[in-house]
Formats: C-alpha cells, structure tokens, sequence
C-alpha cells in the first residue's frame, strides 16, 4: 500500500509564493517497501549533502538549520516506515514540507531563492481519487477512492436503499394507487424515481466539488440514472457490471483504469484546441515568450514538462535570461512560469515530455494573442 500525501493547490502556491535567501528543493524516488527504506535514507543524505555544499555562501546559521531540520527528517524512523514513489522535500531556515506522491520521479536537488514545485503538479495534474455510484435496483451504495487509502463506502443521509422502498411499495411489482403504473412502463417510472432521489442525496455532498463520480451499474439503471443526474463531473464511461457481485476494493480497481482513461481523454482534447488555437496565433512552447505571457496573466492552459530544470532567472517584466549550469542564483525557468500562471489563474498541468505538442519543455495556450 502506498502511504501518499497529495498537496492541495492551495499548499502548491503557497510553496510557489515562498521566496527567501536559501529555499532547498529535493526530489528522490522511494520505495514503499519499509524493509528497503535504508537505501531512501542514504539517498535522501546524499542530496542534503550537495544542496549544503551550494549553500556555502550563504549565512552560516540559515545554512545549519536546514542542515538540522534535513538530519531531523533523515532520523525519523517512524516517517519512513511509510513511503510511497517518490518523496518531495522542501526546506527552508524557516521550517521543511514533505510530500510522498505516487509518481515515479527522478532525483534533483535545486538550491534558488525560491522552491521547486514542478514535481508536484504531476500529482495534482492526474486525477488522483473518485467517487463510485453502485447502483442496481436492489442496492446502492457510495465509495470514496483515493490513491492513499482503501475504498470505503460513504453513508448519506436521504439515499434511498432500493426502488420498492423509495416508492414506498413493499415490491416494485405493486401497482399504484389508480392503478396505472405497472408493468415495463411502471417498472421504469419508479425506477427514475429511484434515481432522482439518489440524485439528490448526492447533491450536498458533490455541491462545488470536480471530483469525477463513476457509475457502476448494468442497465437499464445506468442509462436511466444518466437520464436524470445533475452532476457535471460524471465519468462517460461506466463500470458496467452489476455492481452487487463486486466488492469496494473491486470498484476501486476498475475506478483507477478510468480516472487513467479520462486523463488521457483529457490529453487528446487540450491537443486539438492546441492545434485550432495555434490557427489562430494563440499558442507558444518558446519559454522566453512563455514567460512573458505568464507574468501578465496571458496564459489560458499551461503544459510543463515535470523533468526539465533549465536554469535562469525571470526579471518582473518577464524577461528571461538563461544560466550555464544550475546554482543558487538561478532557478528552473519552467518552475517559475509555471508558478507565475497559476498564480495569475491559468489551469497548469504537469506532464511528461512526450504528452506536450511538439514534445517542448512546454506548450501555453493563450487567452488572446499576445
């Protein structure tokens, strides 16, 4: 079992607005095998060890608090008794983050005046948890999926248990009181009834949320549930056995395959409005231009390449200037424009290269031409 904390949004800007004289970032990937973890420790002491040897010039006592606070984390045996793919850390005079994430990420030590927060957003980029409707005509039931945690199910107030008892029948066979519903046709209407109320059950607690919910179900439920629910984020495609032979664990795993079937969806989309968009001279993957775009709120859409640390610095009219090699006095380029468009508003995403049109360190789409 992976043990992941997955950052908000809110923490990522957070990280990404933290700016001081020594901000230390690093990435290394982890095994959740507790037996293997020593081999982490070490990894994780080797990066320490380059990241305070380019802090050299920098204060000496900022410099021996991140040393301490990294010691600290590294002698923390209860915290790598649980890991995951990858482990992110982010440390600072001030205080350190960690995050453990599911993705498998490469080492890197970045030392700059600001944090590192592009391996994040491969975390927040693909969907990472879903709701499962198990809906048959006898049962339903809610589970919550999530990358760090088994399925479980959510009990709602107002779900009803099954079609009899939501139209307050004792069989669904009964006929109502004038007599008309019954039949194919009556079976139908109290079925929709049925999933009108699980509808609405849902609602308080889906209300503002973009959490997809997948719909496992067999028909004729699943067709006639689409019929009448209101919740903008249900999945086009389906779990489609019945869902009462399966257990959570089982929706859970078939729920993974299609949170991967809808990124990639997702992908295929943004690619063809990137296609149309660049018609229309409303794209770029030059990061100079990039730059630019994001430190004035140009940038609709933003695609980075997680693992391209091209260093250098961006002044506040978006001017970019290029460094030789890594050093605390420079940053990654892409890292910063992607902070910059997410502070400004624009829906970033972090893939690997081969998902980027062109294959660039990036690809923006516009909001207008600029």
């Amino acid at each position: 079992m992976l043990h992941v904390d997955i950052p908000t949004r809110a923490e990522i800007e957070a990280l990404m607005l933290d700016h001081g004289a020594a901000r230390v970032s690093l990435v290394l990937p982890t095994t959740p095998l507790t037996q293997e973890a020593h081999a982490d420790r070490i990894a994780l002491k080797n990066l320490a060890g380059e990241a305070i040897e380019q802090l050299a010039s920098h204060d000496k006592r900022e410099v021996l608090a991140i040393e301490e606070l990294l010691h600290d984390l590294i002698d923390d045996d209860d915290f790598w008794d649980v890991q995951a793919n990858s482990l992110a850390v982010f440390v600072s005079p001030e205080g350190l983050r960690s995050f453990r994430l599911p993705n498998h990420l490469k080492p890197a030590v970045q030392v700059s005046d600001r944090f590192h927060v592009q391996p994040l957003l491969r975390t927040v980029t693909v969907p990472q948890s879903a709701y499962v409707l198990a809906l048959a005509q006898n049962s339903v039931r809610l589970v919550a999926v999530s990358a760090d945690l088994p399925a479980v199910e959510i009990r709602l107030n107002g779900m009803p248990k099954d079609v009899a008892s939501s139209a307050r029948k004792a069989s669904i066979k009964d006929r109502s009181p004038s007599g008309r519903l019954q039949g194919s046709e009556g079976m139908k209407v109290r079925q929709a009834q049925y999933a009108r109320k699980i509808d609405q059950a849902l609602r308080l607690l889906l209300v503002g949320r973009e959490t997809p919910l997948i719909l496992a179900a067999s028909e004729p439920m699943q067709s006639i549930y689409r019929e009448v629910q209101s919740y903008p984020h249900l999945a086009r495609t389906a779990i489609p056995q019945n869902p009462e032979t399966q257990s959570d664990a089982d929706l859970a795993a078939s729920a993974r395959a299609i949170l991967d079937e809808l990124f990639r969806d997702e992908l295929a989309e943004i690619r063809s409005l990137f296609t149309l968009r660049a018609s229309q001279g409303r794209t770029t993957s030059d990061l100079a231009q990039a730059a630019r775009a994001a430190t004035y709120g140009a940038i609709q859409l933003l695609l980075i390449d997680i693992d391209d640390v091209t260093p250098g610095t961006i002044d506040d009219e978006g001017t970019v200037t290029f460094a030789d090699g890594p050093s605390a006095e420079s940053y990654g380029i892409v890292d910063e424009i992607a902070s910059r468009a997410l502070v400004m508003g624009a829906k970033v995403m972090g893939v690997r290269k081969a998902d980027i049109p062109g294959e660039a360190s990036l690809a923006a789409i516009m909001r207008y031409q600029f």
